[in-house]
């Protein structure tokens, strides 16, 4: 189960935060922010997309967008989505439990500027009915993020 996988990651990176698990799904923005109880832009979603470099992953506030003309600036190639399956692979969780913990080698994690905004944010641990509370240098850390980068719209309206 990957909610195990990743408990046993952040144990060993020696986080100190416990895994949220839910009764109800958590496994979409709206759902997740229900779950928590805190609004739907402090959740911390993570997408899986394509690089010049193969898989990566993007962690980004639940209100933000990917900004093509950013992203393409950023990565030199246009922005692609993995499929459902795709993600699974790449990531090793299913969509709606992606997250930036626990990768298999060779996908990359990026953290978005969206998120610097709040203290902390809430991105899934694995399943579909997880989350860990976490602070943005937190995230960047466990997730094992590259770089801070700047890839999305519509958080700053």
């Amino acid at each position: 189960m990957s909610v195990e996988k990743v408990r046993t990651y952040l144990q060993n990176m020696h986080c100190p935060k416990s895994i949220l698990e839910f009764e109800t799904s958590s496994a979409t923005v709206d759902l997740a922010a229900q779950a928590v109880g805190v609004i739907p832009a402090r959740i911390c979603k993570t997408l899986c997309l394509l690089s010049k470099d193969g898989p990566i992953v993007i962690a980004i506030a639940g209100d933000a967008k990917i900004d093509n003309h950013k992203f393409k600036h950023t990565f030199g190639i246009k922005a692609k989505m993995l499929s459902p399956e795709e993600t699974l692979q790449a990531t090793g969780h299913a969509v709606g439990g992606v997250c930036p913990f626990a990768l298999p080698e060779g996908t990359k994690a990026f953290a978005d500027v969206s998120m610097q905004r709040f203290e902390t944010v809430f991105p899934a641990a694995g399943s579909s009915n997880s989350a860990i509370e976490l602070t943005c240098d937190e995230l960047f850390h466990y997730g094992s993020c590259t770089a801070w980068i700047d890839v999305c719209k519509g958080w700053e309206e």
